[in-house]
């Protein structure tokens, strides 16, 4: 697992402008080989100033935040809201610990964004089960803290706490939820991918994206039209996202 990550950033757009870059400078200054220095260079260039605009990389990322509409819970059967116990899977995103950062720190950006929307959908059902999910260290640990202090009762939270990555997310919540459709909230970029993997196992995920980063409007401002990091950013989710499709697709899964 540690080596498929390893492996896979170095198909991440800043590695791969900087392995274009290296190689183009190196036959530019040490070899003959120059007119193809010059174009792996003029390559990496290119690369580097078209997904650094959030015009273009908000567009690709765009064609898997855009994949599931966002959630209202008057679109749940009846059923289902009136419910005693309805399952709300928020999905984990990484967990950095440090003894003079605050608990709701530890957790990363999506995953804050991720519990905040599985919190606020929790608390206007009748009675629910917030399934927090995500591995070693403590990342379903730090959200269970959190989610206590924004008022979720102990009661309702239900930690799976074992998982590495999404494929073992559905398969440790599978034995909680079994055959039961289910809310589940993840990053509205990763919700593609996630949702094929529950339902790969015969799960009735309800999809509720959340932590939307192609925003609309960009352009107005300088950082819609110079390059910039965020723009980088939003190019990385959309390839890291895609290479775990391709990925998931090679084995079998979807």
């Amino acid at each position: 697992m540690i080596l498929k990550k390893i492996v896979s950033r170095l198909f991440f757009p800043v590695p791969v402008i900087c392995e274009l870059l290296v190689v183009g400078l190196v036959l530019l200054y040490f070899t003959r080989k120059q007119k193809v220095g010059k174009v792996l260079v003029v390559v990496a260039t290119a690369l580097l100033l078209l997904l650094g605009n959030v015009q273009v990389s908000g567009v690709l990322l765009r064609t898997l935040e855009q994949r599931y509409h966002p959630f209202h819970l008057s679109s749940l059967p009846a059923v289902m809201v009136n419910s005693p116990n309805v399952y709300i899977v928020v999905l984990g995103s990484g967990y950095a610990y440090g003894p003079h950062i605050n608990v709701d720190s530890r957790l990363s950006e999506d995953g804050i964004a991720r519990l905040v929307k599985g919190v606020q959908l929790c608390r206007k059902l009748k009675s629910c089960r917030l399934i927090l999910s995500g591995g070693p260290p403590a990342d379903a640990e730090t959200m269970g803290k959190v989610a206590l202090s924004l008022g979720i009762p102990q009661r309702e939270i239900i930690l799976e706490k074992y998982s590495r990555d999404t494929e073992q997310e559905a398969q440790f919540v599978k034995p909680i939820v079994g055959a039961t459709p289910f809310i589940m909230v993840t990053s509205a970029s990763h919700m593609p991918r996630a949702m094929g993997l529950f339902q790969k196992l015969g799960m009735q995920p309800i999809a509720a994206p959340t932590d939307y980063l192609a925003k609309y409007g960009a352009v107005l401002v300088p950082d819609g039209i110079y390059p910039n990091s965020y723009g980088l950013h939003e190019a990385e989710r959309t390839v890291y996202e895609y290479l775990g499709m391709v990925w998931e697709k090679l084995r079998g899964q979807r």
